[in-house]
């Protein structure tokens, strides 16, 4: 339980960060925290269903995300097509085509793992512990909501 306010308080800080006032979010990808496969899959999987949950559109709706080849990378492309997202990759949008561009980080947080997820409406963060069987929800899911 000690360990849960000190993150919860992190993760909000981190969060009022990267507000902006109505303009387009940056592109980040960052690969901060170094995940082997399963964790990054178990993360990946956890991540896609809040996001399909939470998010204000249809499932059907293109993602847009770079993907910088790490294993967290592949793990959310993979778990977002699973939910039924149509994800692109290679930045090759068709002019009829909408997406919604996803960015995502996962860092190393106090031994634990925290993954977000962000659009310009809005932004998912959970901290997870890892062990080499995979990764397991240390935080509830914190969501922010843009304008």
């Amino acid at each position: 339980m000690h360990k849960l306010a000190p993150s919860l308080l992190i993760t909000c800080s981190l969060f009022s960060g990267c507000q902006a006032a109505g303009g387009p979010i940056d592109t980040y990808s960052a690969q901060g925290a170094a995940v082997g496969p399963v964790a990054a899959s178990a993360i990946a999987g956890d991540m896609a269903s809040q996001f399909a949950e939470h998010i204000d559109r249809p499932v059907r709706t293109p993602i847009k995300m770079d993907a910088d080849g790490s294993d967290y990378a592949s793990a959310l492309e993979a778990a977002l097509r699973g939910w039924g997202f149509v994800v692109i990759t290679d930045g090759r949008v068709g002019k009829s085509q909408k997406p919604i561009q996803l960015t995502y980080s996962i860092d190393s947080l106090n031994g634990e793992v925290l993954a977000r997820l962000m659009t310009p409406s809005i932004a998912l963060g959970r901290t997870y512990a890892t062990t080499p069987a995979g990764a397991t929800p240390a935080s509830p899911l914190s969501i922010m909501q843009r304008q």
